[in-house]
């Protein structure tokens, strides 16, 4: 087997100049160029050689390569067609890996780990394009895809976003899902300079460890998501209100006021201060009181 050539600048400039490679905005692309951080990516993710890797935009195989090293098996979604003769060249060297070129958020991913992995956990390792990370890391969530853990390079607010709690002005529904289903640990923050082209912004390494059963035992799931979504889309106003407001809720004001009222917060609490524990005091309290017209 091959030993990775590429992660370095001089290696990533010769392959995109060989094959006079553009950078596609719309793609989000930014190519890591640093050792270290592929390493410590490696390292995070703690894969062995029993474990499938799901990697999400490989761009030109830098990561692919070290993944390839360290799995049995890795299948990289690549979305940009360009890039696929490059990866032809740089992971020919892998007998253990396959590219397949389509859009990650239109792929079944629970029915490729199926196939490629008979429906055991795989482990998801991507340098994410920064306008889809959410879409992505929630879709494999909410889909119940079977995952161990997801280590990706988010921007760095979004991985402050995703561990943070009550009172932060970066805690929201996306700190709440995610720590509803995983347990988030930031593994390094990186510089700008690591990436071609640089991103305007710092990005972070964040590995989320699938939770066996979630923390909090939920009624109906898409409630509760349903009035966190609520109350967190009008930061400024209530919880009541922000509940109350809500077109996908449709809830009678009583049901959400005793129910706000067994939270014992006070009437004038707003939900950035709820826990996860009390979104799901508050939902199974709703999902007991609410009437059985309530639409989809």
């Amino acid at each position: 087997m091959s030993k990775p050539t590429l992660g370095n600048p001089q290696k990533t400039i010769e392959i995109l100049q060989k094959y006079q490679f553009t950078f596609q905005k719309k793609f989000g692309q930014n190519f890591l160029i640093d050792t270290h951080v592929l390493d410590k990516i490696i390292r995070a993710a703690e894969i062995s050689k029993e474990d499938m890797v799901l990697e999400i935009g490989p761009g030109i195989g830098t990561m692919t390569q070290y993944l390839a090293e360290a799995a049995r098996q890795v299948v990289a979604v690549e979305i940009d067609r360009n890039l696929i003769p490059i990866l032809s060249e740089t992971l020919s060297g892998y007998d253990n890996v396959s590219v397949i070129n389509e859009d990650v958020l239109k792929l079944d991913i629970a029915k490729l780990a199926e196939r490629e992995n008979g429906g055991r956990p795989v482990k998801v390792v991507a340098n994410l394009p920064y306008y889809i990370t959410t879409p992505i890391i929630m879709g494999i969530f909410e889909n119940h895809v079977p995952v161990e853990s997801i280590t990706v390079m988010v921007q760095k607010e979004v991985a402050d976003r995703m561990q943070t709690g009550p009172g932060s002005k970066d805690y929201g529904a996306l700190s709440l899902a995610v720590q509803y289903y995983a347990k988030p640990y930031i593994v390094a923050n990186v510089p700008p300079n690591c990436f071609m082209p640089r991103p305007k912004v710092g990005s972070a390494v964040i590995r989320l460890t699938r939770h066996d059963t979630p923390p909090v035992h939920v009624q109906d799931e898409r409630l509760m998501f349903d009035i966190i979504r609520a109350s967190f889309n009008q930061r400024r106003k209530t919880l009541v209100n922000g509940l109350n407001n809500s077109d996908r809720l449709k809830l009678p004001k009583e049901v959400i006021i005793h129910a706000v009222e067994q939270l014992g917060k006070g009437a004038g609490v707003r939900g950035e201060a709820l826990t996860l524990r009390e979104f799901a005091a508050l939902s199974n309290d709703i999902a007991t009181r609410r009437p059985d017209s309530r639409k989809g």
